[in-house]
């Protein structure tokens, strides 16, 4: 029997809709930095068998890099599950699309790399024109409901889940003198 399993990241209920559309029957979605730990990925892979089909809404959303998305084609194929990429039309159970899927993971490096070095540009010509500012802190313009919060005696993982922030920013602000 034949399963699919889909795995969103952003845009998340757009992301629902299609891959419910595509008749998948157990749905990952996690949202996490460039640079954190995917545990729904893992747990997707994991949960995978043979003959399954792993569908992804868009290629970014499944893998980081060239050498990420070669590790994760790699895991698949040895455990004979499938990859389906559904934006590009993408299927891996053909040869031509294993190539495609390369060529568009290359370019799809290409392109992240590219706009990285673009904002590193435009952050280093704003700050040269004293207009650079950062990001806005979010957790600080928080830190009434923060203390509000723990002062109710809430655990900070449970403030930090309530206001959609890290737990270390939760630390971070209660640390910090206003």
């Amino acid at each position: 029997m034949s399963r699919k399993l889909g795995a969103p990241q952003a845009g998340l209920e757009a992301q629902r809709e299609s891959l419910r559309a595509v008749g998948c029957e157990r749905i990952w979605e996690e949202q996490v930095s460039s640079v954190g730990v995917r545990d729904a990925l893992g747990e997707a892979l994991s949960f995978s068998r043979e003959g399954d089909t792993l569908v992804v809404t868009k290629l970014d959303r499944l893998a980081r890099s060239v050498r990420h998305l070669g590790e994760l084609v790699e895991a698949l194929e040895s455990r004979q599950v499938g990859l389906r990429v559904l934006d590009l039309g993408l299927d891996t159970g053909t040869a031509t699309g294993k190539l495609i899927l390369n060529v568009l993971g290359s370019v799809a490096q290409f392109e992240r790399e590219m706009m990285l070095e673009r904002q590193r540009e435009g952050i280093a010509k704003a700050k040269a024109e004293g207009k650079y500012k950062g990001r806005k802190p979010t957790a600080r313009i928080m830190r009434q409901e923060i203390e509000r919060l723990v002062g109710e005696h809430l655990a900070k993982r449970v403030v930090a889940e309530r206001l959609g922030i890290s737990e270390r920013s939760v630390y971070r602000t209660l640390r910090s003198e206003v």
